[in-house]
């Protein structure tokens, strides 16, 4: 009896995840990134902000300023990731999963967003010189920056309480995300990556739309 409790308690530590060590590599890269990106995020958004009693005079300017604005908020989400890859708590691996992470895409693809903006205005501006299009009027700027922050704000959300409702209780810290995750937060994680990578493709394809018929009107204008 004794020896059946030996092997089961031996099978459980065999088969449980081991922490894996500490990663300095990823917490160098993630910790200058961080103070970098903070420092030159931090000095154009003071000057943005030192600017904001004059009239926003573009929609150019309206998406450079939730551009940087997404930046910053990048930046601050970072700590939490280097404690991730820096740390074995129990507990930083729990809110780097629902916190942490959520944050991290939504400010990284706010920053994806906003540059295919910049890119189409600029397409606008020289390809189709000729009068004002409606996409480069000041109300849709806002618009439309107000709707890229709730449509992705909304799932983030969503997904962080979803976590927080249905994550597993282990009695081992996590390697990985993944073990924390329950079925239904699993499937909604799979369908955010899903759309995620989607919008990826449609703005990679539009930058490379909008710089290659920019360049070339530019090309052709100085010819």
């Amino acid at each position: 009896m004794a020896d059946s409790k030996n092997m089961t308690s031996l099978f459980n530590q065999t088969c449980d995840p081991v922490v894996p060590s500490l990663n300095p590599f990823f917490v160098l890269v993630y910790s200058l990134v961080f103070l970098v990106g903070l420092l030159l995020n931090g000095f154009i958004l003071k000057f943005y902000i030192g600017q904001a009693q004059q009239q926003v005079s573009s929609s150019l300017m309206v998406y450079l300023k939730n551009l940087t604005a997404a930046d910053f908020l990048l930046c601050l989400s970072l700590p939490l990731r280097i404690a991730h890859y820096g740390s074995k708590s129990f507990i930083i691996r729990r809110l780097y999963c629902s916190f942490g992470a959520s944050a991290l895409f939504l400010n990284m693809y706010a920053s994806i967003l906003f540059m295919c903006y910049i890119a189409a205005n600029r397409y606008l501006k020289i390809v189709h010189p000729s009068g004002t299009h409606v996409l480069q009027s000041l109300r849709t700027a806002h618009i439309i920056s107000m709707v890229t922050w709730v449509c992705l704000l909304a799932p983030s959300v969503t997904y962080a309480i979803v976590f927080f409702i249905t994550q597993k209780s282990l009695t081992f810290t996590p390697s990985h995300c993944g073990a924390l995750f329950s079925v239904s937060i699993s499937l909604f994680f799979k369908i955010l990556h899903t759309l995620w990578t989607i919008i990826f493709l449609l703005v990679f394809i539009s930058l490379v739309f909008f710089y290659y018929s920019t360049s070339r009107r530019v090309l052709q204008a100085q010819c």
